[in-house]
This record gives C-alpha cells, structure tokens and sequence, in this order.
C-alpha cells in the first residue's frame, strides 16, 4: 500500500513523490495511532449562517444530501464503534465530541441519547464528552441536561457584539451576539462554570486585536482558540494573498501572545500554549501546529466515517474515506492512506517545510490550509509567513526568558 499525499486526480509535481511506500514505513517500526477523539456529527444544519463557515459556504457541499439528525440506528452503530475500537487498542480515556452543524438543534433526547449509547457500548473506558456550539439555543434547561450528564460546553465567540456579528448572524442577517451572551452569562455564572470548556474565536483583521481578546477574556474562559480563517491556495483567506511575504495574521496575533504571556494567569490560549510546550520540547495536543499524529474521526449524520470535517473547505470529497459505521470498523480508517498521510509527521511535508528551521513547531501548519490544485496537500500552509513569524517571535521571546534565568541562577 502507498500513502498518497496528493488529492484525487491530480499530480504532486515532479519534485515531490506522489506516493509513500506504506509497507517499508511499517517495517521501519511506525504504526498508525488510535483514533482518541470521536465527533458525532448529530446535526447536520444550523440556526446561524455565518458567512466564513466552511461546512456550508465552502468547497464541499455534501451536507445538503445528508439526513438532518442522526438517526436512533445510527447513533447505537456509532457508539459500537466507538466502543470496539477503544477496546481494540485497550484505551482507557476517549474523547467524544457533540457537533454539527448546530449540535442544540438535535434537541435533548437525541443529544442524551448520544451521551448514554456511548458509555453504555464502552462500558470500563472513560467517556470524555464536550458539546461545541454557537450558543444561541443555550439555556437553563440545556445546561442542567449537561450537568447531569457530565458534558463540558464550548461556545464561538469572535468577540465584542460589532466583531462577533460581522460574521456570525442568522439567516435573515440578525446578528447573535445579545444571545450568545445570555447563554456565556449563564454557563460562566457560578451555578454552570464547571461545565464551562472554552470559546472558540475566528480571526478577523477588520477587528482590534486587543478589544476582542478583552471581550473574550471577560468572561473568564478557562480556554480560548483562535482560529484562523479556512483557506487555502486556490481559495485563500481574507488579506492573505498566496506568495505574499506579507505576515498580516502574525501581525494580529503576536500582541495578543505578548499581552498572555506577561499577564497573571488567566484563560489559557490554546495556539500560544502549544507553540510554547513544542519550543519546550513538549508534543502538539492540536493539528493546528506540530506534528503529532491526528487521532481524530468523524461520524456523519448518515453514519459515515470520515476525517475532519475542516477538510472540506479544501475540495468535494476531500474528507470522505468511503467507511460507513454499518459495515466497517474504525480501523479500516487507520489503514486508508489520506489518514495515514495525516500521521506521518515531517514525512508528510512538503520538501519546503522538511528544510525549514521551525518545522517541528509549525508542522506545516493545519493540514487543511495545505491543499492547491494539482499538488494536493504537499505544500506549505497558505499561511507559511504568518506561521514563520509568529513561531520565531515566541521562540524569540522563551528564549530570552530562558537565558534570564540562566543569568540569575
């Protein structure tokens, strides 16, 4: 078997093979990782229709032919699955994750019904769950529902009402900000804090960089993402022209890391803790950056078993594996060759990122924000410069940390 690094019908280019050889890789010792982290994809609409999503504004479109809900079926297949592969490899802890589309919107029969199909089918293992939703349907009745069950909840929060509702309204162009707020005041009160796992926050230049991280931060999360927006060389991000030196995201986001990293202990920002733990020598928790092996899949509403749903902002199909929970275990997906690619680590860069200083820090970056037409994913993140800056400015800054000790020691 071969590891293709491209993307269905294209070449890679002369100067980078097409293919590795998976047999010789395993005879080297390397072995694919376990999935660990399981999303069931419970809803496959939402309330909101932000215009940067890249579920329904971008390249794939598959979610229109898919079943709104997930089925009772399906879902009891799902978590056999699950339960068979945690067994398989004698995992004691997963990680299931509650998404959509717009997970609420499953209603809470079906969202209890997920939570106890799982730990009832992966009785012994430890059942992580978190709910990630845009907020608008949280209330009092959701929130004693996730106590209950033990459910961590997660919001999209782009910031203060005129950043958050520049991107994040519904479909008659009402923006969400008022009501996302009523959820935040009842999760982060202290009745529900507990339940509280982070916000979720899509970069946006037109935005002051400090006002939003003020916004996000006044709500005490004890996480905070910043995501960048999806793109990639054919269709790149807002202010990020391919080939440009320009570090317009960097520029964004290194103030922000100055801010967090002098400031007393407050919410933890997962992109600024992950670069610091891998300048440390420490392994990626995240895909965004490193290079640790992605151990997570998808269950679609339909059941089929696909790879992160953040691929689908690259092309039609780029996240299918043509599994289905009726008929293949989560295995099978182990040994597809678009996931292997996914586990590779350095071997799966393009030959620009293996001769890059920072490799091991930027990984390349997500492998999404990789793809162009007729090299597939074996390039550089259409944010390499942004990525490049921001990596040495950290490294710059733990650095001269570390030498200060050094010289006070």
């Amino acid at each position: 078997m071969t590891v293709d690094l491209g993307a269905p019908g294209t070449g890679a280019g002369a100067e980078w093979p097409r293919t590795l050889d998976l047999p010789g890789l395993l005879a080297t010792g390397w072995r694919p990782v376990p999935f660990r982290e399981f999303v069931l994809k419970i809803h496959s609409r939402c309330d909101l229709a932000c215009d940067y999503c890249y579920v329904y504004e971008m390249a794939d479109q598959s979610w229109r032919g898919r079943p709104r809900a997930m089925s009772g079926a399906v879902l009891d297949r799902a978590a056999r699955r699950v339960a068979e592969h945690a067994a398989a490899h004698g995992l004691e802890t997963v990680e299931l994750v509650l998404h959509g589309g717009e997970p609420l919107l499953a209603g809470p029969g079906l969202l209890a019904d997920a939570v106890t199909a799982v730990r009832r089918a992966a009785r012994g293992v430890r059942v992580e769950v978190t709910v990630q939703t845009n907020g608008v349907r949280l209330d009092e009745s959701f929130l004693a529902l996730f106590e209950r069950l033990g459910v961590r909840v997660g919001v999209s929060l782009d910031g203060g009402a005129a950043a958050h509702d520049r991107h994040r309204r519904d479909a008659g162009g009402r923006g969400s900000h008022a009501r996302v707020s009523r959820a935040l005041e009842l999760l982060a009160g202290d009745r529900y804090r507990h339940l509280f796992n982070g916000l979720l926050c899509t970069v946006d230049l037109r935005n002051d960089p400090h006002a939003v991280y003020d916004a996000l931060m006044a709500w005490e999360p004890p996480a905070v993402d910043f995501l960048l927006p999806h793109g990639n060389w054919a269709a790149p991000p807002p202010g990020r022209e391919p080939g440009s030196p320009a570090t317009p995201y960097a520029a964004w986001l290194v103030p922000l890391f100055d801010r967090w990293y002098r400031a007393a202990p407050a919410g933890r920002v997962r992109l600024f803790a992950e670069l610091v733990r891998l300048l440390l020598g420490g392994a990626s928790a995240s895909e965004a950056v490193g290079l640790s092996p992605v151990g997570t899949v998808v269950i679609e509403t339909d059941g089929a078993i696909e790879q992160s749903d953040l691929l689908k902002s690259a092309y039609p199909g780029a996240a299918e594996t043509g599994l289905h929970v009726d008929r293949d275990p989560l295995d099978a997906a182990l040994r597809l060759p678009s996931v292997a690619a996914r586990q590779l680590g350095e071997r799966a860069l393009a030959p620009e990122c293996r001769a890059c200083g920072v490799r091991a820090v930027c990984g390349g970056g997500l492998y999404a924000h990789r793809y162009r037409p007729g090299r597939g994913f074996a390039n550089p993140s259409v944010y390499c410069p942004d990525l490049y800056r921001l990596v040495h400015h950290v490294r710059d800054t733990v650095r001269s940390d570390l030498a200060a000790l050094r010289r006070g020691g």
